[in-house]
């Protein structure tokens, strides 16, 4: 399947402030990551990646957005069920989280506006385990009310991969998830014609691949892109956009976060829902 397929050289292109200082933390996280590539146990490798990440959104988000790790949650949830852990969990400030100790919480889905995979080696079984933890996380009911909202609103959680280190080609990388997606049976549809009309729909799997220092691969429903309606009706099976770059990655992971978080919502949980299954019982008193 055809898809996107940006040249470097724009995302090479220097003067402009954000990406210089984003391409400059970039290198500095691909750097950084170096220091525990000794360690003798691939935890104590992997780990410390996932700060760095931490740290870098914490440092870089919009303070209506917390971040955390631990697992999501929804109404139907049931104690000790298998439920997956996320190393990066990207939610609304204003909710609650349920703390387990250590670190570790869970997170109402309501409040969840992404999650982020951390992967010291990207490989075909990485996507592969991926691409089905974010199947199951955007399954997840989400009870939402609204009366307005302004800007763009994500129709439900965004999926994030962000590698080290992988293959050579980012093209590499776009096969594997593919075949993923086909083999899991997910984003079998085709996409509506205009950048309006996608930006309502919700990628049943992964949003975007960030390739640190290698390229970027993003689902073409987030309002930000460099596709036109025209490529899009040329390309009408085309579904995302990709980039072979040694930069201008972690310019992406800003741009679709802060993309999420930028909009003016009424919105709030109907907690009403998180009683429904429960075993307790009340009586009206006149």
């Amino acid at each position: 399947m055809r898809q996107f397929f940006y040249d470097a050289d724009f995302m090479n292109a220097e003067g402009h402030l954000l990406k210089s200082h984003l391409d400059a933390v970039e290198r500095q996280l691909l750097a950084t990551s170096q220091i525990p590539a000794n360690s003798g146990h691939t935890l104590h490798r992997g780990t410390p990646r996932e700060a760095f990440i931490k740290q870098f959104l914490t440092g870089h988000l919009s303070a209506k957005l917390a971040v955390g790790t631990g697992e999501i949650i929804d109404a139907n949830s049931t104690p000790r069920q298998q439920r997956n852990q996320f190393d990066i969990v990207v939610y609304n400030s204003e909710y609650p989280k349920i703390d387990f100790g250590g670190g570790i919480s869970a997170f109402l889905a309501e409040s969840v506006i992404a999650i982020i995979e951390v992967k010291s080696l990207l490989t075909a079984a990485e996507i592969d385990t991926a691409t089905k933890s974010a199947a199951r996380a955007k399954r997840l009911q989400r009870n939402l009310l609204s009366s307005f909202s302004m800007g763009w609103v994500p129709p439900g959680i965004i999926s994030i991969l962000v590698s080290y280190n992988g293959p050579a080609q980012i093209s590499t990388v776009q096969s594997w998830l593919l075949a993923a997606e086909a083999a899991q049976g997910l984003n079998r549809a085709l996409l509506p014609p205009t950048r309006d009309e996608r930006s309502r729909i919700m990628c049943e799997s992964i949003d975007a691949v960030i390739c640190l220092g290698m390229g970027t691969i993003v689902f073409d429903v987030f309002p930000i892109s460099f596709v036109t309606d025209e490529g899009r009706a040329t390309y009408p099976q085309s579904k995302r956009m990709t980039t072979q770059s040694p930069e201008g990655n972690l310019l992406w992971l800003f741009l679709l976060l802060t993309q999420a978080a930028s909009n003016v919502s009424a919105q709030w949980p109907n907690l009403a829902a998180y009683l429904q299954n429960t075993p307790m019982q009340g009586k009206f008193v006149p």
